[in-house]
């Protein structure tokens, strides 16, 4: 369960956000409540034309990593991320997919034959594609509402020039109910108002340029507002959410690792992992990280994260045992993957490999 707390004093005192400039480390400001925190990032849509499924077509959501592979096998394949289908279009023998592409897109000029897979199966493939440019948006805005200001900013602001009011790069910290925190978002943003607040006084409203933010994505909402209540009590509190969801409890699982410093437990430690709810990888690793570092705990998020944490930092010392229950669940649900480019592989296995390497000695059960 998610440990509830009293809103009224166990609260960081000064607020649960702290606008904070990274390049000097100077904290701007703190406040409890953000406007425009949460919305739909921009997404990459592609229409892809002659569009034959290798399954049943399904229309939402159908995966956290989608990888598109060329035809030709000399040009590599690309990833979508959180990828939603539209649909067929009206009269059309195409489909259109949406989902993240920022950090890899289709080789340059490319647009014929691609197969798509969900690292797990084949969709289907098509014989040509196009990418859709997004439409414009209207200016996005973050306002930190009831902010206590820095002398800093407070002086920024009275000078009001373009200069003084640009706070480049910047990272909203944010902390859960105990005062702990659970992650950071990355700005480059500017001030565009700020009023007094009916907060209280001598606190305002700053009103940030949200042109470079990339929102928290909708359904993210309630994995956050269960996790800003602070950390689980017990494990498996994320094991009735959807793949989509634990996508997002791992993240903020991993982000708060790595504020947290944890001491390793001597070498020699019998784990047990709880293997009833691994039927996707979030989970695998979810689980995992509860197995060596309690509830809510982090031990990895992919096999090269997972190899990292084997070798120290992360509560682990070499050699020690995992006992994994209910590991017919896991191997059921993760042997039959798909590297990117589709080539077969056992995930199940190389999770087990990565484990072994590290000097962790697992008895299947």
């Amino acid at each position: 369960m998610i440990r509830r707390v009293n809103e009224v004093g166990r609260r960081r005192q000064h607020g649960r956000y702290t606008l904070r400039d990274m390049e000097s480390d100077h904290v701007w400001g703190v406040c409890a409540t953000v406007d425009g925190l949460f919305g739909e990032p921009l997404r990459g849509t592609y229409e892809l034309f002659g569009w034959t499924p290798e399954r049943a077509e399904s229309r939402g959501w159908i995966g956290s990593r989608v990888w598109l592979v060329p035809e030709n096998a000399d040009l590599g394949p690309w990833l979508l991320e959180d990828v939603l289908s539209r649909g067929r279009p009206a009269r059309t023998d195409s489909v259109v997919l949406t989902g993240s592409d920022d950090y890899e897109g289709p080789p340059e000029g490319y647009t014929g034959p691609v197969r798509v897979h969900d690292e797990r199966r084949w969709l289907g493939a098509c014989r040509e594609f196009v990418r859709i440019l997004p439409p414009d948006r209207a200016p996005r805005s973050l306002v930190l509402r009831g902010l206590a200001q820095s002398e800093r900013l407070r002086a920024a602001l009275a000078k009001g020039t373009r200069r003084a009011l640009d706070l480049e790069q910047a990272a909203l910290e944010i902390h859960d109910d105990l005062g702990e925190p659970l992650t950071e978002l990355l700005l480059w943003t500017s001030v565009r108002a700020w009023h007094p607040s009916a907060h209280g006084p001598d606190l305002i409203d700053l009103e940030l340029d949200g042109a470079l933010f990339t929102p928290v994505p909708e359904h993210a909402r309630s994995v956050w507002e269960c996790r800003l209540a602070g950390p689980p009590d017990a494990p498996g509190a994320w094991a009735g959410l959807d793949t989509r969801r634990r996508d997002i409890w791992l993240d903020l699982v991993r982000d708060r690792a790595g504020r947290r410093a944890s001491g390793d437990r001597p070498a020699g430690h019998a784990y047990t992992l709880d293997g009833r709810h691994i039927t996707d990888e979030p989970g695998l690793y979810l689980a995992l990280g509860e197995a060596v570092n309690g509830p809510g705990g982090y031990f990895g998020g992919c096999l090269a994260a997972l190899d990292d944490c084997l070798r120290g930092r992360f509560g682990y010392t070499a050699p020690a045992t995992l006992l994994w229950q209910d590991a017919a669940t896991a191997r059921a649900h993760l042997s039959r993957t798909l590297t990117p480019d589709g080539a077969h592989r056992d995930g199940f296995a190389d999770v087990l490999d990565v484990l072994a390497e590290g000097g962790m000695h697992v008895t299947l059960a």
